[in-house]
């Protein structure tokens, strides 16, 4: 099955985590992405361990389903062979400052001039009618300006990044439903518009939906910081041989929690009776669930827990997560064999779609792999990218010779995309 977005074409001009994670969202979907890198590549071909050079483990995992294009945009006739393609494009996307879209030629009021169709997103650090506007971001940088570090410093003792790239790849989902949204409003009217999504205030907006809380109000009723969430008592439980996690939350779970330990009594308690008490004595209760769990293994627990109803979890490490029942049982982890880089663990796509189902058509590419066949697809005769590839404005590679695919990821082995390669421009 190729997938809902099958057919539409994607040039993709981000680079990093953020965008590449919208590209990679909207590429697992179906989409034809065209991932236009510069000569020396995305950033993050050099970040992880890696078999060869600029196919780091992050790169992979971010850039599967997509093909390689490189332009030089710096060239005059790169610059110009990217706004040629724009004709037969959907959708751009872009994670330069618009200011530098502009020195390219790649405007919003230019690129609708060629094509009024085109949905023109941009994600970049901040709203560009504030003060903000020229500075450069990256996803520390934002997790510290919405005040994450400092709500996660009242569990932690200091202020502390969260430990994933949770900015960009926030930032990069809302990025792949403002496409979406785009295209489905081009359905309906028939033209395309630019769409702006910074860092600064989406991800903000994540965050303040919790930790707004009192000043949530004017005048102001109570503090920001959600308390529950902000509980230094709040983490995984340890037991006697391991760690769970476990969500005691409603009044029936805690009416059968306190049963399970025996002292049903203190669901009278006036400050465990109302989910409102519960917040405000957060880390007394969550004190008594430490000293409670420590009594007892992990697996006595979460079949005590289970059977009660009670929502509990074993903690993983992201080693074990590998071995997690559930995981094998749905197939999420899958191994692929890469032309290049030989035998590889694959995440998997965790929707399930009862028609158009997406799957994993293609490893992530080289640099310039496909920079010949994404010209040729989109209208450029054999002898003009040639031409272009001799002034230094693209550069090629021939890819790899494919190797037999052992993928198992999402019940689909890698293939090459047919449908638009061989769509041709109208």
């Amino acid at each position: 099955m190729a997938g809902p977005l099958d057919g539409v074409r994607v040039l993709d001009m981000t680079s990093n985590f953020m965008g590449p994670y919208a590209s990679l969202l909207l590429a697992d979907m179906g989409a034809d992405v065209v991932k236009v890198e510069p000569p020396e590549g995305d950033t993050t071909r050099g970040v992880g361990p890696c078999r060869s050079q600029g196919m780091g483990a992050i790169f992979l995992h971010l850039n599967r389903n997509k093909r390689s294009l490189v332009l030089d945009l710096k060239h005059a006739d790169g610059a110009a062979t990217l706004r040629r393609m724009l004709r037969h494009a959907d959708v751009l996307i872009y994670s330069l400052r618009p200011q530098a879209m502009a020195r390219l030629g790649l405007d919003y009021d230019t690129v609708a001039a060629i094509n009024p169709r085109l949905v023109y997103c941009g994600a970049f650090g901040f709203g560009q009618n504030g003060p903000y506007a020229q500075h450069p971001a990256y996803d520390d940088l934002i997790q510290a300006g919405v005040g994450l570090p400092v709500a996660q410093a009242r569990g932690a003792g200091e202020p502390t990044y969260v430990a994933t790239a949770v900015a960009d790849r926030v930032v990069g989902m809302a990025l792949s439903n403002a496409v979406s949204m785009a295209l489905y409003r081009r359905e309906k009217t028939g033209r395309g518009q630019a769409v702006e999504v910074p860092m600064f205030e989406t991800f903000a907006h994540f965050v303040m939906g919790d930790h707004l809380y009192g000043r949530s109000f004017e005048p102001p009723i109570g503090d920001w910081g959600y308390a529950r969430m902000l509980a230094p008592e709040r983490r995984p439980f340890a037991t006697r041989d391991g760690h769970i996690g476990v969500q005691v939350y409603t009044d029936r779970h805690w009416q059968r929690f306190f049963a399970q330990i025996g002292r049903p009594a203190l669901m009278d308690d006036p400050r465990y009776a109302t989910i409102h008490a519960r917040t405000q004595n957060i880390g007394t209760l969550y004190a008594l669930l430490a000293e409670v769990f420590a009594a007892r293994g992990s697996d006595e627990w979460l079949a005590l827990l289970q059977a009660a109803d009670i929502p509990a979890i074993r903690m993983n490490t992201p080693a074990t997560l590998l071995d997690d029942p559930h995981m094998q049982a749905v197939g999420f982890f899958g191994t692929q064999q890469h032309p290049s880089e030989g035998r590889l663990r694959t995440i998997g796509i965790a929707q399930r779609w009862s028609e158009d189902a997406p799957e994993i058509r293609l490893p992530a590419p080289l640099l310039g792999q496909d920079t010949r066949e994404v010209l040729g697809a989109y209208g450029f005769a054999p002898a003009e990218v040639q031409a272009l590839v001799a002034a230094g404005a693209a550069r090629a590679r021939d890819p790899a010779p494919t190797q037999p695919s052992s993928a198992t990821a999402s019940g689909a082995a890698p293939r090459r995309s047919t449908a638009t390669t061989t769509r041709r421009p109208a």
